[in-house]
């Protein structure tokens, strides 16, 4: 199968003053690859992840999607929202607000359609009615990677998204994101610094490590290695 890639990062590197994050980051990632971004809280994941979403410059190097920004559709689950027991909206309507921004709650056909679809996807149906804000934390979760996929992007980062759940919770949401990275082809991007749960649902990898270890700030990357066998 001729691989096609959807992101490229080119001799990337960001550096903030007298802090190396990371440098001479090459990596391309296929449309339908599952990849963990792994490594220990402070090593660099977020600073990676906000320079991909060009939410931050890099220092030198480059983010490019392929073949172009315009053919990339980005799905973005965050590990956390600030979200009360207050909060009006319930998981339908929440989910919805993708798709309709300043129009919710006025939603086409087509909109309450794929509103419907994507909430039987993630199995979230009969919860749909319920607020989101009396929701539990892996209903939440679900609900937040519901609104990401509502679109139906083709490349979905999780940031950290099963960071706060209980083991069984992780693995049902994970399975689920698993299950349409096959059916879908839908490039995944998991950012996680659980290394048993990366090792689990995807087949390559990038692991950021500190200055100072084996290969400086960055080791363990390419498209071809997977995780059986290797000792990280």
């Amino acid at each position: 199968m001729t691989e096609t890639p959807i992101l490229k990062l080119e001799h990337l590197g960001v550096t903030f003053p007298n802090h190396p994050v990371f440098t001479d980051l090459n990596l391309t990632i296929n449309q339908g690859e599952f990849w963990s971004i792994v490594g220990k809280n402070g090593v660099g994941k977020t600073t990676l992840m906000r320079t991909i979403l060009h939410q931050l410059r890099p220092t030198h190097g480059r983010v490019s999607y392929w073949p172009n920004a315009g053919d990339v559709r980005i799905g973005y689950v965050p590990q956390f929202r600030n979200i009360d027991a207050d909060y009006p909206l319930t998981i339908r309507d929440f989910v919805g607000l993708n798709l309709t921004g300043w129009k919710w709650p006025w939603l086409s056909r087509k909109e309450k359609s794929a509103v419907q679809q994507i909430l039987g996807e993630t199995g979230l149906e009969k919860i749909a009615n319920r607020p989101i804000g009396q929701a539990s934390g892996g209903e939440r979760q679900k609900a937040y990677l519901a609104q990401a996929l509502v679109e139906a992007p083709n490349l979905l980062i999780l940031d950290e998204s099963t960071a706060s759940l209980d083991p069984v919770t992780k693995t049902e949401l994970l399975d689920l994101v698993q299950e349409l990275n096959t059916k879908l082809q839908l490039t995944v991007l998991f950012v996680t610094h659980d290394i048993p749960m990366a090792r689990k649902y995807s087949s390559q990898y990038l692991m950021l490590m500190p200055e100072g270890t084996e290969q400086g700030q960055i080791a363990g990357l390419t498209q071809q290695k997977v995780w059986e066998g290797e000792n990280v």
